[in-house]
């Protein structure tokens, strides 16, 4: 029985071994340009995590979050981080989007809809104009929010593009309460389904 006792013994010191051997952290050498040092050490600090947690969940993020990385702009993700975390905005399919606005069109009270859009668009004025937002950082912003695509055609021209008339409508008289509550000068001129912008004067 003591023979039997210490086999059994032995064998769980074996396989204990064994496991230990298998969960042993495979260990690596990286090497840090300057910039990429001082980012991890301020996140080291930041996180008070070891370096090895650190570079574990660093990797584990970029990892999940990879398609991320590949496809979208670092300020799109953050705007709509931003956006969508204080819970001010939306995601709206784009069917419903001109089914509203259409709708609208017909509406008997669709004057009262445009009065009081200009006065949504007033506080925007002052939001924006609190956080220091100059004429192409408003723009920018609009486009995240896909209400049109924009090109820029000169040092302060831009070209805007909508995919129909309603948007076009509505981003219009969004713009011209905005750029006026911000006391900025700005030419906006109408095509069939663009709007060119030229910002004469802003922050």
């Amino acid at each position: 029985m003591l023979v039997e006792a210490l086999n059994r013994g032995e064998q769980q010191f074996s396989r204990k071994i064994e496991e230990d051997e298998m969960k042993s952290p495979e260990r690596i050498t990286i090497a840090l340009d300057e910039e990429t040092a001082g980012l991890f050490k301020k996140m080291k600090e930041d996180s008070n995590m070891s370096q090895s947690e650190l570079m574990r969940e660093s990797l584990k993020f970029f990892g999940k979050h990879k398609l991320l990385f590949e496809y979208a702009e670092d300020n799109k993700v953050y705007t709509h981080a931003e956006m969508l975390s204080a819970g001010e905005h939306v995601i709206l399919d784009i069917d419903h989007w001109i089914l509203f606005l259409s709708f609208i069109e017909t509406h008997p009270d669709k004057e009262k809809f445009w009065s009081l859009h200009k006065e949504v668009s007033r506080a925007h004025a002052e939001q924006f104009k609190h956080k220091l937002f100059n004429a192409e950082t408003i723009l920018r912003r609009l486009e995240i929010c896909n209400l049109f695509t924009m090109n820029k055609t000169g040092k302060n021209e831009f070209t805007l593009i909508f995919g129909s008339d309603a948007p076009k409508k509505f981003v219009l008289k969004e713009l011209e309460e905005i750029f006026d509550g911000m006391g900025f000068l700005v030419e906006i001129k109408e095509d069939f389904s663009k709007l060119r912008i030229k910002v004469i004067h802003d922050l």
